[in-house]
């Protein structure tokens, strides 16, 4: 596995964010669950954000707790590894109310010296 720099790791991550915000902007989930190439444009984006988290340094990771950094990875998992049994709902809920909270949190560490 080639080392990847922090910034660029929390760039690609916010990157990720975003892409999957202006995709599903404007939807609803039933619209979001009847588009096949929005949803596996979002899942790619989720495996993006698991795979730079997980390779976010753990000292970094230490000293910000306030990300979840296990359940990012973990929730990468389940995209790639439950592929035939993805629960849309949960993915449509983690877009709607933990990728905001998410994107702020890596803003932040963004721009910080």
């Amino acid at each position: 596995m080639s080392e990847r720099a922090l910034s660029l790791l929390l760039e690609d991550t916010s990157s990720s964010i975003n892409y999957i915000m202006e995709f599903t902007k404007g939807m609803h989930l039933d619209e979001y669950q009847a588009d096949v190439k929005t949803r596996y444009a979002v899942e790619r984006n989720f495996e993006i954000i698991g795979e730079a988290a997980s390779r976010v340094p753990q000292a970094f990771k230490l000293q910000h707790l306030q990300v979840e950094w296990r359940i990012i990875k973990d929730f990468r998992n389940f995209i790639i590894h439950d592929y035939f049994g993805i629960n849309q709902n949960i993915v449509w809920d983690t877009i709607q109310y933990r990728l905001p909270d998410l994107l702020e949190q890596i803003t932040v560490l963004k721009n910080q010296p």
